[in-house]
Protein backbone atom coordinates (compact mmCIF):
# COMPACT_ATOMS: atom_id res chain seq x y z
CA UNK A 1 0.00 0.00 0.00
CA UNK A 2 3.14 2.42 -0.86
CA UNK A 3 2.15 5.70 -0.95
CA UNK A 4 1.66 7.43 -5.01
CA UNK A 5 4.52 9.53 -5.17
CA UNK A 6 3.00 11.58 -7.67
CA UNK A 7 0.10 12.76 -5.08
CA UNK A 8 0.13 16.72 -5.56
CA UNK A 9 -1.17 16.64 -1.89
CA UNK A 10 -1.83 14.33 1.02
CA UNK A 11 -4.17 11.46 0.15
CA UNK A 12 -5.33 11.15 3.97
CA UNK A 13 -7.56 14.14 4.88
CA UNK A 14 -8.60 14.17 8.59
CA UNK A 15 -11.16 16.18 10.55
CA UNK A 16 -10.35 16.71 14.26
CA UNK A 17 -6.75 17.41 16.14
CA UNK A 18 -7.69 15.55 19.28
CA UNK A 19 -5.47 13.89 21.61
CA UNK A 20 -7.32 10.56 20.75
CA UNK A 21 -6.50 10.97 16.69
CA UNK A 22 -2.70 11.72 17.52
CA UNK A 23 -2.43 8.30 19.27
CA UNK A 24 -4.67 6.33 17.14
CA UNK A 25 -4.91 6.58 13.66
CA UNK A 26 -1.98 9.04 12.91
CA UNK A 27 0.40 6.68 14.63
CA UNK A 28 -1.00 4.05 12.96
CA UNK A 29 -0.51 5.63 9.68
CA UNK A 30 3.36 6.73 10.77
CA UNK A 31 3.90 2.94 11.80
CA UNK A 32 2.53 1.72 8.28
CA UNK A 33 4.68 4.22 6.38
CA UNK A 34 7.65 2.92 8.21
CA UNK A 35 6.28 -0.63 6.52
CA UNK A 36 5.36 0.95 3.24
CA UNK A 37 2.08 -0.02 3.91
CA UNK A 38 0.11 3.50 4.11
CA UNK A 39 -1.72 5.21 1.61
CA UNK A 40 -0.01 8.61 1.97
CA UNK A 41 0.88 11.30 4.46
CA UNK A 42 -2.00 12.97 6.50
CA UNK A 43 -3.49 16.64 6.17
CA UNK A 44 -5.41 17.79 9.79
CA UNK A 45 -7.86 19.76 9.67
CA UNK A 46 -9.22 22.20 12.69
CA UNK A 47 -12.33 22.41 12.58
CA UNK A 48 -12.92 25.05 15.72
CA UNK A 49 -11.54 28.54 15.29
CA UNK A 50 -10.14 28.83 19.13
CA UNK A 51 -6.67 30.34 19.52
CA UNK A 52 -5.76 27.14 21.39
CA UNK A 53 -6.55 24.98 18.22
CA UNK A 54 -4.81 27.92 16.01
CA UNK A 55 -1.67 27.25 18.11
CA UNK A 56 -1.54 23.51 17.48
CA UNK A 57 -2.27 24.01 13.74
CA UNK A 58 0.85 25.86 13.84
CA UNK A 59 2.74 23.26 16.03
CA UNK A 60 1.26 20.29 13.32
CA UNK A 61 3.18 22.56 10.56
CA UNK A 62 6.56 22.71 12.04
CA UNK A 63 8.74 19.43 10.37
CA UNK A 64 10.04 16.79 12.72
CA UNK A 65 6.58 15.10 13.65
CA UNK A 66 5.25 14.86 17.25
CA UNK A 67 5.78 12.37 20.42
CA UNK A 68 3.26 9.86 21.38
CA UNK A 69 4.56 7.92 24.41
CA UNK A 70 2.72 4.47 25.05
CA UNK A 71 2.86 3.62 28.75
CA UNK A 72 1.46 0.74 30.37
CA UNK A 73 1.26 -3.51 30.55
CA UNK A 74 1.08 -5.70 27.67
CA UNK A 75 1.28 -9.44 27.66
CA UNK A 76 2.38 -9.04 31.11
CA UNK A 77 5.30 -6.53 30.57
CA UNK A 78 5.73 -3.15 31.36
CA UNK A 79 5.77 -0.86 28.38
CA UNK A 80 7.23 2.74 28.40
CA UNK A 81 8.54 4.34 25.33
CA UNK A 82 7.82 7.10 23.19
CA UNK A 83 7.03 7.18 19.43
CA UNK A 84 7.57 9.61 17.03
CA UNK A 85 4.78 10.36 14.57
CA UNK A 86 5.67 11.98 11.33
CA UNK A 87 2.50 11.24 9.16
CA UNK A 88 1.02 14.02 9.72
CA UNK A 89 2.80 17.02 7.08
CA UNK A 90 0.26 19.81 6.76
CA UNK A 91 -2.74 21.49 9.16
CA UNK A 92 -5.57 24.00 7.82
CA UNK A 93 -7.88 25.74 10.55
CA UNK A 94 -11.72 25.93 8.64
CA UNK A 95 -12.28 29.13 9.61
CA UNK A 96 -9.08 31.14 8.00
CA UNK A 97 -7.79 28.48 5.39
CA UNK A 98 -11.04 27.04 3.83
CA UNK A 99 -9.99 27.31 0.23
CA UNK A 100 -6.91 24.99 1.37
CA UNK A 101 -9.25 22.70 2.75
CA UNK A 102 -11.62 22.14 -0.55
CA UNK A 103 -8.91 21.90 -2.00
CA UNK A 104 -7.54 19.15 -0.37
CA UNK A 105 -11.05 17.68 -0.26
CA UNK A 106 -10.84 17.57 -3.83
CA UNK A 107 -7.21 15.74 -4.00
CA UNK A 108 -7.94 12.99 -1.08
CA UNK A 109 -8.85 9.42 -1.27
CA UNK A 110 -9.64 9.18 2.02
CA UNK A 111 -11.65 11.08 4.71
CA UNK A 112 -11.08 10.80 8.89
CA UNK A 113 -13.09 12.41 11.49
CA UNK A 114 -13.20 12.34 15.43
CA UNK A 115 -15.53 15.64 15.95
CA UNK A 116 -16.60 14.55 19.66
CA UNK A 117 -19.71 13.73 21.47
CA UNK A 118 -21.85 16.93 19.62
CA UNK A 119 -19.59 16.57 16.13
CA UNK A 120 -23.14 15.40 14.10
CA UNK A 121 -24.85 18.59 15.52
CA UNK A 122 -26.78 20.73 12.87
CA UNK A 123 -26.58 24.52 13.20
CA UNK A 124 -28.96 26.81 11.98
CA UNK A 125 -26.81 29.04 10.59
CA UNK A 126 -25.70 26.78 7.94
CA UNK A 127 -27.33 27.39 4.77
CA UNK A 128 -27.15 26.64 0.61
CA UNK A 129 -25.39 29.43 0.19
CA UNK A 130 -22.54 28.82 1.31
CA UNK A 131 -21.43 25.97 -0.99
CA UNK A 132 -19.37 28.42 -3.50
CA UNK A 133 -18.28 30.81 -1.17
CA UNK A 134 -14.82 30.95 0.72
CA UNK A 135 -16.68 31.02 4.06
CA UNK A 136 -16.77 27.37 5.71
CA UNK A 137 -19.73 26.19 6.99
CA UNK A 138 -19.92 25.66 11.09
CA UNK A 139 -21.10 22.39 12.25
CA UNK A 140 -19.32 19.50 10.68
CA UNK A 141 -21.66 18.27 8.44
CA UNK A 142 -22.19 20.95 7.06
CA UNK A 143 -18.98 21.19 5.72
CA UNK A 144 -18.40 17.68 4.76
CA UNK A 145 -21.34 18.10 2.51
CA UNK A 146 -19.68 21.46 1.17
CA UNK A 147 -16.34 19.46 0.40
CA UNK A 148 -18.35 16.45 -1.12
CA UNK A 149 -19.96 18.92 -3.24
CA UNK A 150 -16.61 20.50 -4.44
CA UNK A 151 -15.25 17.03 -5.22
CA UNK A 152 -18.52 16.23 -7.34
CA UNK A 153 -18.40 19.50 -9.19
CA UNK A 154 -14.82 18.34 -9.76
CA UNK A 155 -14.89 14.98 -10.78
CA UNK A 156 -13.03 13.38 -8.62
CA UNK A 157 -12.82 9.93 -7.85
CA UNK A 158 -15.08 8.09 -5.24
CA UNK A 159 -13.88 9.13 -1.67
CA UNK A 160 -14.10 6.60 1.58
CA UNK A 161 -15.09 8.21 4.41
CA UNK A 162 -14.16 6.69 7.93
CA UNK A 163 -15.82 8.29 10.95
CA UNK A 164 -13.97 7.61 14.24
CA UNK A 165 -16.72 9.49 16.42
CA UNK A 166 -18.26 6.79 19.17
CA UNK A 167 -21.60 6.95 17.16
CA UNK A 168 -23.15 2.95 16.18
CA UNK A 169 -23.15 2.66 12.81
CA UNK A 170 -21.27 5.94 12.21
CA UNK A 171 -20.54 5.68 8.70
CA UNK A 172 -24.68 5.14 7.90
CA UNK A 173 -25.43 7.59 10.52
CA UNK A 174 -23.35 10.51 8.71
CA UNK A 175 -23.84 9.50 5.58
CA UNK A 176 -28.11 10.01 6.06
CA UNK A 177 -27.20 13.00 8.13
CA UNK A 178 -25.58 14.56 4.66
CA UNK A 179 -28.46 12.74 2.49
CA UNK A 180 -30.45 14.77 4.32
CA UNK A 181 -29.32 17.97 4.98
CA UNK A 182 -28.61 17.52 1.16
CA UNK A 183 -32.30 17.59 0.36
CA UNK A 184 -33.30 20.59 2.51
CA UNK A 185 -30.47 22.38 0.86
CA UNK A 186 -32.50 21.03 -2.33
CA UNK A 187 -29.59 20.27 -4.13
CA UNK A 188 -29.64 18.18 -7.41
CA UNK A 189 -30.67 14.68 -7.19
CA UNK A 190 -27.45 13.51 -9.30
CA UNK A 191 -25.43 14.67 -6.32
CA UNK A 192 -27.49 13.24 -3.26
CA UNK A 193 -27.05 9.72 -5.61
CA UNK A 194 -23.56 10.77 -5.56
CA UNK A 195 -23.34 10.98 -1.54
CA UNK A 196 -25.14 7.44 -1.50
CA UNK A 197 -23.55 5.43 -4.12
CA UNK A 198 -20.12 7.67 -4.88
CA UNK A 199 -18.49 7.73 -1.51
CA UNK A 200 -17.84 5.36 -0.10
CA UNK A 201 -18.95 5.20 3.74
CA UNK A 202 -17.12 2.97 6.72
CA UNK A 203 -18.69 1.43 9.93
CA UNK A 204 -15.59 2.02 11.93
CA UNK A 205 -14.71 1.58 15.91
CA UNK A 206 -11.91 2.80 17.60
CA UNK A 207 -10.73 2.11 21.05
CA UNK A 208 -7.69 3.55 22.84
CA UNK A 209 -7.43 5.26 26.37
CA UNK A 210 -5.36 8.89 25.28
CA UNK A 211 -4.96 9.95 28.75
CA UNK A 212 -3.00 13.29 28.37
CA UNK A 213 -1.53 15.42 25.58
CA UNK A 214 2.01 16.19 25.39
CA UNK A 215 1.89 20.34 24.40
CA UNK A 216 1.51 21.75 22.33
CA UNK A 217 0.65 18.41 20.02
CA UNK A 218 1.37 15.07 21.39
CA UNK A 219 -0.05 12.70 23.67
CA UNK A 220 0.50 9.83 26.44
CA UNK A 221 -1.81 6.47 25.46
CA UNK A 222 -1.36 2.81 26.95
CA UNK A 223 -0.66 0.21 24.67
CA UNK A 224 -3.95 -1.50 23.87
CA UNK A 225 -5.23 -0.11 20.37
CA UNK A 226 -8.11 -1.38 18.01
CA UNK A 227 -9.29 0.30 14.56
CA UNK A 228 -11.93 -2.05 13.85
CA UNK A 229 -13.56 -1.45 10.29
CA UNK A 230 -16.38 -3.09 8.47
CA UNK A 231 -16.25 -4.29 4.73
CA UNK A 232 -17.73 -2.32 2.09
CA UNK A 233 -17.09 -3.04 -1.37
CA UNK A 234 -14.83 -0.43 -3.08
CA UNK A 235 -13.01 0.77 0.39
CA UNK A 236 -9.55 2.86 0.39
CA UNK A 237 -7.70 2.04 3.34
CA UNK A 238 -5.56 4.71 5.38
CA UNK A 239 -3.06 1.82 5.74
CA UNK A 240 -2.17 -1.71 6.79
CA UNK A 241 -1.44 -2.04 10.77
CA UNK A 242 -1.36 -5.18 13.13
CA UNK A 243 -4.04 -3.06 15.49
CA UNK A 244 -6.33 -2.33 12.44
CA UNK A 245 -8.87 -5.67 12.03
CA UNK A 246 -11.20 -5.46 8.90
CA UNK A 247 -14.40 -7.18 9.71
CA UNK A 248 -17.52 -8.60 8.48
CA UNK A 249 -20.04 -6.91 11.30
CA UNK A 250 -18.63 -4.53 14.00
CA UNK A 251 -20.99 -5.46 16.14
CA UNK A 252 -19.55 -7.64 18.76
CA UNK A 253 -16.50 -4.86 18.83
CA UNK A 254 -19.09 -1.83 19.67
CA UNK A 255 -21.37 -3.37 21.83
CA UNK A 256 -18.24 -4.57 23.97
CA UNK A 257 -16.59 -1.69 24.28
CA UNK A 258 -19.28 0.64 24.76
CA UNK A 259 -21.24 -1.54 27.50
CA UNK A 260 -18.57 -2.12 29.34
CA UNK A 261 -15.43 0.08 28.54
CA UNK A 262 -17.73 3.44 28.00
CA UNK A 263 -19.82 2.44 30.34
CA UNK A 264 -17.92 2.12 33.19
CA UNK A 265 -15.72 5.31 32.09
CA UNK A 266 -19.06 7.27 32.19
CA UNK A 267 -20.51 5.37 35.28
CA UNK A 268 -17.05 6.27 37.43
CA UNK A 269 -17.63 10.13 35.90
CA UNK A 270 -21.41 10.33 37.60
CA UNK A 271 -20.20 8.52 41.02
CA UNK A 272 -17.01 11.07 41.09
CA UNK A 273 -20.07 14.09 40.61
CA UNK A 274 -22.15 12.55 42.89
CA UNK A 275 -19.38 12.48 46.22
CA UNK A 276 -17.80 15.82 44.99
CA UNK A 277 -14.47 13.87 44.93
CA UNK A 278 -11.44 15.86 43.98
CA UNK A 279 -10.58 17.47 40.20
CA UNK A 280 -7.40 15.53 39.82
CA UNK A 281 -9.34 12.26 40.63
CA UNK A 282 -8.11 9.74 38.12
CA UNK A 283 -9.61 6.58 36.59
CA UNK A 284 -6.79 4.48 38.68
CA UNK A 285 -7.79 6.13 41.48
CA UNK A 286 -11.41 5.46 41.03
CA UNK A 287 -10.48 1.98 40.59
CA UNK A 288 -8.10 1.94 44.23
CA UNK A 289 -11.43 3.10 45.96
CA UNK A 290 -13.71 0.66 47.72
CA UNK A 291 -16.56 2.43 47.31
CA UNK A 292 -16.31 3.29 43.97
CA UNK A 293 -14.80 -0.03 42.75
CA UNK A 294 -17.96 -2.22 43.99
CA UNK A 295 -20.34 -0.14 42.78
CA UNK A 296 -19.13 -0.13 39.08
CA UNK A 297 -17.85 -3.83 39.63
CA UNK A 298 -21.84 -4.44 40.37
CA UNK A 299 -23.07 -2.58 37.67
CA UNK A 300 -21.15 -4.53 35.63
CA UNK A 301 -21.71 -8.08 37.02
CA UNK A 302 -25.13 -7.23 37.60
CA UNK A 303 -26.89 -5.22 34.81
CA UNK A 304 -24.51 -5.88 31.98
CA UNK A 305 -23.11 -8.87 31.86
CA UNK A 306 -26.31 -10.86 31.98
CA UNK A 307 -27.48 -9.07 28.98
CA UNK A 308 -24.33 -10.70 27.04
CA UNK A 309 -25.25 -13.64 28.61
CA UNK A 310 -28.76 -13.56 26.93
CA UNK A 311 -27.28 -12.95 23.31
CA UNK A 312 -25.59 -16.68 23.74
CA UNK A 313 -22.47 -18.36 25.24
CA UNK A 314 -20.16 -17.34 23.04
CA UNK A 315 -20.46 -13.40 23.04
CA UNK A 316 -21.41 -13.94 26.95
CA UNK A 317 -17.55 -15.36 27.15
CA UNK A 318 -15.98 -12.76 25.06
CA UNK A 319 -17.55 -10.13 26.92
CA UNK A 320 -16.75 -11.52 30.47
CA UNK A 321 -12.77 -11.97 28.77
CA UNK A 322 -12.95 -8.23 27.59
CA UNK A 323 -14.02 -7.23 30.63
CA UNK A 324 -11.20 -8.09 32.53
CA UNK A 325 -8.52 -6.22 30.04
CA UNK A 326 -10.66 -3.35 30.87
CA UNK A 327 -10.14 -3.46 34.60
CA UNK A 328 -6.60 -4.03 33.51
CA UNK A 329 -6.62 -1.01 31.84
CA UNK A 330 -8.49 1.03 34.08
CA UNK A 331 -5.87 0.30 36.39
CA UNK A 332 -2.72 1.06 34.65
CA UNK A 333 -0.39 3.00 36.66
CA UNK A 334 1.07 5.23 34.34
CA UNK A 335 -1.94 7.00 32.67
CA UNK A 336 -3.55 9.97 34.63
CA UNK A 337 -6.92 9.77 32.94
CA UNK A 338 -9.15 12.16 34.93
CA UNK A 339 -12.71 11.79 35.44
CA UNK A 340 -13.17 15.59 35.06
CA UNK A 341 -12.09 14.61 31.27
CA UNK A 342 -14.34 11.58 30.92
CA UNK A 343 -17.29 14.05 32.61
CA UNK A 344 -17.29 16.30 29.53
CA UNK A 345 -20.71 16.40 27.93
CA UNK A 346 -21.72 13.99 30.18
CA UNK A 347 -25.71 13.61 29.87
CA UNK A 348 -25.16 13.03 26.00
CA UNK A 349 -22.38 10.42 27.17
CA UNK A 350 -25.16 8.42 29.51
CA UNK A 351 -27.74 8.84 26.41
CA UNK A 352 -24.98 7.04 24.28
CA UNK A 353 -23.99 4.86 26.35
CA UNK A 354 -26.14 3.50 28.63
CA UNK A 355 -29.79 3.77 27.05
CA UNK A 356 -28.67 1.09 24.01
CA UNK A 357 -27.70 -1.48 26.69
CA UNK A 358 -31.36 -0.79 28.72
CA UNK A 359 -33.01 -1.07 25.05
CA UNK A 360 -31.05 -4.53 24.74
CA UNK A 361 -32.21 -5.54 27.99
CA UNK A 362 -35.96 -4.85 27.28
CA UNK A 363 -35.39 -7.18 24.15
CA UNK A 364 -33.23 -10.11 25.09
CA UNK A 365 -34.16 -10.54 28.84
CA UNK A 366 -36.82 -8.38 29.75
CA UNK A 367 -36.96 -9.42 33.79
CA UNK A 368 -33.45 -7.94 34.21
CA UNK A 369 -34.29 -4.63 36.40
CA UNK A 370 -30.73 -2.18 35.56
CA UNK A 371 -31.95 -0.12 38.57
CA UNK A 372 -28.38 2.00 38.19
CA UNK A 373 -29.12 2.12 34.81
CA UNK A 374 -31.85 3.39 34.55
CA UNK A 375 -31.87 5.72 37.34
CA UNK A 376 -28.65 7.04 35.08
CA UNK A 377 -30.73 7.75 31.74
CA UNK A 378 -33.25 9.14 34.28
CA UNK A 379 -30.66 11.69 35.23
CA UNK A 380 -29.00 12.30 31.81
CA UNK A 381 -32.30 13.52 29.87
CA UNK A 382 -32.29 16.18 32.73
CA UNK A 383 -28.42 17.52 31.76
Amino acid sequence: MTANPTLQHNPILQFGTSRFLQAHADLFVSEAAQADQALGNITIVQTTNSAQGAARVAAFRQAGGYPVRIRGWQDGAEVDDERRVHAVTQAWQTGSDWPQVRAAAVAARVILSNTGDTGYQLSESDHAGLLDGEVAPHSFPAKLLVLLHGRYLAGAAPITIYPCELVVDNGTVLRELLVSLARQWQLAAAFIAYLETGCVWINSLVDRIVSEPIEPIGAVAEPYALWAIEAQPGMVLPCSHPQLVVTASLREYEQRKLFLLNLGHTYLAQLWLDRGSPASMTVREAMQDGAMLAALDALWQDEVLPVFAAMGAREGEAAAAYLEQVKERFNNPFLAHRLADIAQNHGEKIRRRMAPVVTLAQQLCPTLAQPQLRALLATGVQQ
